[in-house]
């Protein structure tokens, strides 16, 4: 009898915790890399067979569907987990053939109802046979996935068509790109690390044998070497985990001008933690307090975290859109709004299924009130970032428009102005960055100056 090896059984561990327990992929995995003790080349395994199995998804149920004389919707769960798990494997890896198909066969034949567990692996086994027949190049032409219209590069690509056709919007003039953002998209992030202000220089960051510059934030670099749970550094709090889309959006802000004398600044919706710690950072050597609000306790209880105990920070649990804070009023707000996190997908493999456009039914108004909240709040001559890691049009430029459209006492300003050295952002008044312009998360960054 074939073993499973471990990595494998990791793998299918963490597709079952997405599918039946809605686990964040990215959560998930580390936990279960501890819990069954894998670490160096078995931990990468695991991690790229169960991480690119969910990215690939649509693409492998493609292929398999052809494979197979039924409806794919109605074969098993556990079953199609295992099969996107021998695709992955027979597509995207060096895995010889024989090694991914027995041992796809040996997981088919261990999860599931110990009655059907020959007549399982038997199905695997001549499923995962036809597609080993084919390269992915001739698995391409076999479905007719060639072109660029929205159908092929769904299929080809992994990626919903409503997703893509948001994208095509979002990129205007130049959505002719959309093929290689969504190839970027696809490709796994390295995790970005930020120096702590006050805690870490930059050049004490970039000293460390594992890590390279970031190229457009001057207080990031990117670990090319282990993980970050490996880091003193990360354990002790001197450097964050935030991907450099979102060291830049919390600098913008800190960066704007602010005539007046300041007093504190707000972050209406902190969980869970990141910008909130690069900002809390930088008000302290400003002199100056840090109110940071989120609505869920758990997830406040990780911005505590996050800005360690900083003497400049009041943390409040509770919903931004109703002032929390009182009768206060601050010098730059940032709102880092709640949102499908389209512009992330290449570090959630997993969300790109979970998403659909009824989420922006719910988020949409959530998003306007902050933002209306956020511009009550503001000192007059003071600065908001509207931030939001999704470039659909509904959660990005319509907000802002919206909001600015009824009221007086807003006005739009030129973001770019505030990243300086960052390339190819476009005609403004906001900034727009791309994971394949860019390499980093796409995120939306507005500017609005309270008259």
């Amino acid at each position: 009898m074939t073993r499973v090896d471990p990595s494998r059984e990791t793998a299918f561990a963490l597709l079952r915790a997405v599918r039946e327990d809605e686990a964040y992929a990215n959560l998930a995995m580390p936990l279960l890399l501890r819990a069954r003790k894998l670490t160096g080349r078995d931990a990468g395994f695991a991690t790229e067979l169960g991480y690119g199995t969910l990215r690939w998804q649509g693409w492998y149920d493609a292929v398999l569907q052809s494979c197979i004389t039924r409806n794919w919707a109605s074969v098993e769960a556990g079953l199609k987990d295992v099969l996107r798990l021998g695709c992955h494997q027979l597509l995207a890896m060096r895995v010889p053939s024989h090694a991914a198909v027995d041992s796809s066969c040996e997981l088919a034949r261990r999860n599931g109802n110990p009655g059907s567990a020959t007549g399982r692996a038997g199905f695997v086994n001549a499923v995962l046979r036809k597609v080993a027949a084919r390269t992915p190049e001739e698995w391409v032409e076999q479905l007719g996935v060639a072109g660029d219209d929205v159908e092929s590069l769904a299929t080809r690509l992994s990626h919903p068509a409503w997703i893509i056709r948001a994208f095509q919007d979002a990129l205007g003039d130049r959505r002719d790109e959309v093929e290689f953002l969504l190839e970027a998209d696809n490709e796994p992030a390295r995790p970005t690390l930020v120096a702590r202000p006050g805690r870490l220089s930059p050049e004490e960051l970039r000293a460390l044998p594992q890590v390279q510059p970031t190229r457009w934030s001057p207080i990031g670099a990117v670990l090319v070497d282990g993980t970050p749970e490996s880091l003193n550094v990360v354990h002790s709090g001197l450097v964050g985990v935030q991907d450099e889309g979102s060291q830049l959006m919390a600098l913008a802000l800190a960066g704007a001008t602010v005539d007046h004398e300041e007093h504190a600044w707000l972050d209406m919706c902190a969980g869970p933690g990141g910008k909130a710690a690069l900002l809390a950072g930088i008000a302290a050597e400003r002199g100056l307090e840090l109110v940071a609000v989120e609505q869920h306790h758990h997830r406040a209880v990780l911005v505590d975290q996050a800005v360690d105990g900083a003497a400049n920070v009041e943390v409040i649990v509770g919903d931004a859109t109703t002032a929390p804070w009182g009768r206060r009023r601050f010098d730059r707000v940032l709102v880092d709004a709640p949102c499908t996190g389209l512009g992330a997908l290449r570090r959630r493999p997993e969300a790109r299924w979970r998403k659909s456009p009824m989420d922006l039914s719910s988020l949409g108004p959530l998003q306007r009130a902050l933002l209306n909240a956020a511009a009550d709040a503001t000192r007059p001559g003071g600065v908001i970032a509207y931030v939001t890691c999704s470039p659909h049009l509904a959660e990005t430029e319509f907000v802002v428009g919206d909001v600015v459209g009824k009221r007086d006492d807003l006005a739009v300003e030129d973001a770019r102005t505030l990243l300086p050295g960052v390339e190819d952002l476009e005609d403004g008044p906001f900034v727009r960055l791309w994971p394949h312009r860019h390499g980093t998360d796409g995120m939306f960054l507005a500017v609005l100056r309270k008259r």
